[in-house]
């Protein structure tokens, strides 16, 4: 007895060793592939490789196949029989028409893989303008035009397809965080410094991250705490004295990646070019401190997570040359216009993978701003608790299909008082507008690619409750097919819905004079998308680029979009439930050579208009036509890069003025104009300096308020803005970082 005892006792041991395989995955190259994920065949179980590439693994009688499997590599599978150590050398998956991978990443990235139209801007291509804020981010391409809602307080929107950019979703690193009274400031209040990628779609999207896209989606990825800079500021100013500081260190707490940012703006001198006694830019004083934090990798299996707090406090200062805040506040002699908030926000996102084919996200945020604002003799004080929930399920039963699927839910509560300390000009809207909303959602989008991966189909579809009004669906879906390597063809189909957040969402009413009339209740927005899209792409020794052309169409169930024409001093407002349509057409070139130059040329033609009492009534402050040319020259060395951008604009129709005494009257139609900006940058070791002109030839609206002479009259109106009102603008600017 005693030696069967000493037997399984030197036998148990070995017999442990036996049942554990160890081993490595790499690339071809000897490179180790981190994360790779082994698993056994039989039942899917497994774990990822380390830093190195290593894995240990145990098994039971029962496993004799290992899978090793890797983002963008062909998956492996080696019978181990017999085996107690195993090497997997993953090759490239060819059939993947994604970017070349280089030493440094593209600047603008047009992508081949998702079904979905996606045009990436990189940190690289944020760096060829001074983007100081999300609005500024897109001077460098033809899809997001920024508009300027309120010359007064310098407000703006992000339009795709020639629609207001209420119909396009902004995202915060997936997160629907620019609604309501966050929408009329809340891409200003984002800093370029913090910004890593943005990604653009066109047309009818994901139903994943909710039913209010109509025109497209942004999506703003902002830095990750893994992977950026140790160190890193930011120091800018510009010819009208406005000062940007941005500030950002990562560090490591335990298995805790964070980000810690800073930024703050201080105000500009008072300026105004055009003598009409209106500051041409508000001074603005802003500060926002970001903490992002993050565990894990959401490929990897187990759990992960990713937090971020923001906290933003900004005033801004305008109106007349000798207005004084502490003195002519509410006046209604000297007009001006202050607006100050508070905003604290959170996100968060936890999820737990189960092995290559399980996975569950569950997404939350949250958001509340305090507002008080002036403009003129008005008095606008607002406050809003945003919060939203979603739980999400993911299943990728092979690599030609996979399901997401899961229930959100979001509440809003906005609370508006407009009070007139003088109505002369006998204004009716002021009083206390309470919203509360909340909506319940079910949703699930399949995945599946056929044709040995060259058809991907993506049918998705979404289910909301509102309190107020109901149920709502709402279905998309969206094909890809890859005639050849390098040729790729979409098309998508969808509705979207959305209710209104008039007074945040139409901010420049509220500094004019016009009397906004509410004709009748107020209905969700309606519309159906549906666009094409062919995007070729070309590549040879010292030569790479791309051929985009695309078309989309917007017709909207019902709209509600302000009545300036019928009377100059008023706004109706109504719900239109009749034709109306929005048109586009857009298309890009853009080609690289010698890995040192490049150049975009972008064309888009927008046709916006209303079928009204059986005419074609179109809609004001969209150009019809639109051209973008962009060149870029780096040296080989890096030392240095220009970059200069060039916009032409077409005509655009303005409100009617007409019934309106010839001293404030306005053309029916805007002027064509250019803008040319130029920056150049030096890269020395740790830090770049960069210098730039925007508006090159200084052209300028000039005094485009109307009444400017009276701002209490019946006529002040700020609306038939449609161009540059600050003119010529220098800027310079010192990056540094610690890696």
């Amino acid at each position: 007895m005693l030696r069967y005892i000493i037997f399984l006792a030197l036998f148990l041991p070995i017999a442990g060793i036996a049942q554990t395989i160890s081993g490595k995955v790499v690339t071809s190259n000897n490179q180790p592939l981190a994360g790779a994920s082994i698993v056994w065949l039989s039942n899917k179980k497994g774990i990822t490789a380390n830093e190195d590439g290593s894995f240990s693994i145990r098994r039971t009688t029962a496993d004799s196949k290992l899978v090793a499997s890797y983002s963008g590599y062909v998956k492996d599978t080696i019978d181990i029989n017999n085996m107690e150590t195993v090497l997997f050398i993953l090759k490239p998956n060819n059939n993947l028409q994604e970017v070349v991978i280089r030493s440094e990443k593209e600047g603008i990235i047009q992508s081949n893989l998702s079904p979905i139209k996606t045009e990436i801007l990189t940190s690289v291509e944020l760096k060829k303008s001074a983007c100081c804020d999300l609005a500024g981010c897109f001077e460098t391409q033809s899809s997001v035009q920024p508009q300027t809602t309120n010359i007064i307080t310098n407000a703006k929107e992000l339009r795709i397809l020639g629609l207001s950019g209420v119909y396009n979703q902004v995202l915060i690193d997936g997160f629907p965080m620019i609604q309501g009274l966050t929408f009329t400031y809340g891409i200003s209040g984002i800093p370029g410094t913090v910004v890593d990628n943005i990604y653009i779609s066109k047309g009818a999207n994901s139903v994943l991250q909710g039913f209010e896209s109509i025109s497209g989606q942004i999506n703003v990825e902002t830095k990750k705490p893994n992977a950026s800079e140790k160190l890193f500021a930011n120091i800018y100013m510009n010819s009208f004295a406005e000062k940007h500081l941005n500030l950002a260190t990562n560090f490591k707490v335990g298995k805790w990646h964070s980000l810690l940012a800073f930024h703050t703006v201080q105000p500009a001198s008072k300026t105004d070019r055009d003598k009409d006694n209106f500051l041409d830019l508000p001074l603005l004083t802003r500060y926002m401190v970001m903490n992002k934090w993050k565990i894990g990798k959401e490929k990897d299996w187990g759990w992960s997570s990713e937090i971020m707090v923001r906290f933003l406090n900004e005033k801004r200062t305008g109106g007349q040359t000798f207005f004084e805040p502490g003195k002519h506040k509410g006046s209604s002699t000297v007009y001006g216009n202050t607006v100050f908030f508070n905003q604290p926000e959170m996100w968060a996102k936890t999820s737990y993978r189960f092995n290559d084919m399980h996975r569950i996200a569950l997404y939350t945020s949250g958001f509340h701003q305090n507002q008080n604002s002036w403009f003129g003799s008005l008095s606008y004080n607002a406050k809003q608790t945003n919060a939203f929930v979603n739980l999400q399920y993911e299943l990728t039963k092979s690599e030609n299909h996979s399901l997401k699927a899961g229930i959100s839910f979001k509440t809003l509560n906005l609370e508006e008082d407009i009070v007139f300390t003088d109505n002369i000009i006998n204004r009716n809207y002021g009083g206390n507008y309470i919203r509360n909303e909340k909506v319940a959602g079910l949703f699930a989008e399949n995945t599946m690619t056929f044709l040995k991966g060259k058809l991907t189909w993506i049918a998705g579809i979404r289910a909301d409750n509102h309190n107020q009004f109901g149920w709502n669906v709402t279905p998309r879906t969206l094909l890809k097919y890859d005639p050849t390597s390098k040729l790729t063809i979409r098309a998508n189909i969808g509705t979207g819905w959305r209710t209104v957040n008039f007074f945040s969402e139409n901010i420049g009413l509220l500094a004019s004079s016009r009397d906004i009339v509410f004709t009748e209740a107020l209905k969700p927005e309606k519309a159906l998308n549906m666009g094409i899209n062919l995007t070729q792409k070309f590549e040879g020794e010292n030569i790479s680029g791309y051929i985009s052309m695309d078309y989309y169409r917007t017709n909207f169930h019902n709209q509600i979009f302000p009545d300036y024409d019928t009377d100059p001093t008023k706004a109706f407002i109504k719900n239109f439930t009749g034709k109306s349509i929005s048109n586009g057409f857009q298309a890009d070139f853009f080609i690289k050579l010698y890995n040192r130059y490049e150049f975009k040329a972008g064309y888009n033609f927008l046709d916006v208009y209303r079928i009204s009492n059986e005419k074609k009534e179109v809609l004001p402050f969209n150009p019809r036509h639109k051209v973008l040319a962009t060149f870029s020259y780096k040296p080989v060395s890096n030392k240095f890069h220009a970059d200069i951008n060039i916009h032409w604009f077409g005509k655009q129709r303005l409100p009617d003025t007409k019934s309106n005494p010839v001293a404030y009257q306005r053309p029916d139609f805007s002027q064509p104009y250019t803008t040319v900006n130029a920056q150049f940058t030096y890269v020395f070791k740790n830090f770049e300096v960069y210098t730039g002109c925007e508006n090159i030839f200084g052209f300028r609206q000039n005094q485009p308020i109307v009444s400017w002479q009276n701002p209490f009259s019946p006529y002040f109106d700020i609306s038939s803005v449609w161009g540059p009102t600050r003119g010529r603008e220098f800027y310079m600017g010192i990056r540094w970082r610690l890696k």
